[in-house]
């Protein structure tokens, strides 16, 4: 039975001992506030969202100039992309950020959403502690990497929460030939990335991040990067409006305008620029305009 780290007094001693500016917002992550029906006017979007736009802070730049462009209030529920998703298919969200592109052409499929155009990538880095015990600094894929944790038996710490991420680590054990469900090792945090990043500090554990919310969080970690640019762990992020024919109520008109918002000129340069001032890099690249056989690098 895989071990799964519940919320409780540990992680309020660990909120207490670090400083970490937006890992509160991964606690509230589940189960998602419902919509009221004050939600529902026409001047309000609601916007399901995964956590890495949240903790990377890359929302708190896009947000206030669209909110003051079109008078839209946008009303932020920052979940994993499983959760946003499912959001969507019960249409308690107008619009969609995430990045699970196999959940998404399913969202797709089942007529849950109207429109869907790549707005941003980064990529999934593999962290662990600087000694590296499983010497995954060696691995010649991510596969690799995957079966020299397996093999060393090196505590992994999952988000297990069903998100983009949690789905894109599913696939990399499934890749190298590794079922971790039961083994002693391998841990879920059942949480979003700040607070996973939080855990995986606290007991030296592997884990699997995106670029951008290491990039945020990295003053405050001793986690080091020991894995990174392989094809495998491109992160692409999607805009996706809820189809207004199957949900009738929601705000179509305003998830529209967030869609043209994000993939238009302006914004994709602000994407492209955020975060080089504070951390020396961007944290996510510019994607709109690219088809889905050519998603994330050029």
């Amino acid at each position: 039975m895989r071990r799964c780290l519940l919320p409780g007094l540990f992680y309020l001693l660990l909120f207490a001992c670090n400083p970490f500016p937006h890992a509160e917002r991964d606690l509230k992550t589940a189960p998602y506030p419902m919509p009221t029906s004050a939600d529902r006017g026409r001047s309000v979007l609601i916007l399901a969202t995964t956590t890495s736009t949240q903790d990377s802070g890359l929302l708190d730049v896009l947000l206030p100039v669209f909110q003051e462009e079109t008078g839209y209030l946008v009303k932020t529920v920052a979940v994993g992309t499983g959760q946003a998703l499912r959001m969507g298919m019960e249409g308690n969200a107008d619009v969609l950020l995430v990045h699970a592109p196999d959940s998404e052409r399913e969202f797709m499929r089942g007529g849950y959403g109207k429109d869907r155009a790549p707005v941003m990538y980064n990529d999934f880095v593999l962290l662990g502690p600087g000694n590296d015990p499983a010497k995954i600094q060696f691995a010649q894929d991510a596969a690799g990497v995957f079966r020299a944790i397996a093999h060393a038996e090196a505590t992994f710490l999952s988000r297990g929460d069903g998100s983009g991420t949690h789905a894109r680590e599913l696939q990399l054990w499934k890749q190298a030939g590794v079922d971790p469900a039961n083994q002693p090792w391998y841990l879920e945090s059942g949480q979003g990335m700040g607070a996973t990043l939080m855990i995986a500090e606290q007991k030296s554990a592997y884990t699997l991040c995106d670029r951008g919310t290491f990039l945020a969080y990295r003053g405050n970690l001793s986690l080091k990067i020991l894995f990174e640019k392989d094809p495998s762990l491109i992160n692409v992020y999607h805009v996706i409006t809820v189809n207004p024919q199957k949900w009738p109520m929601v705000n179509y008109a305003g998830a529209l305008a967030f869609l043209d918002y994000l993939t238009r000129p302006s914004t994709q340069a602000v994407i492209g620029s955020f975060g080089v001032e504070q951390f020396g890099e961007p944290l996510f690249t510019p994607d709109a305009g690219k088809n889905e056989a050519d998603p994330g690098l050029p």
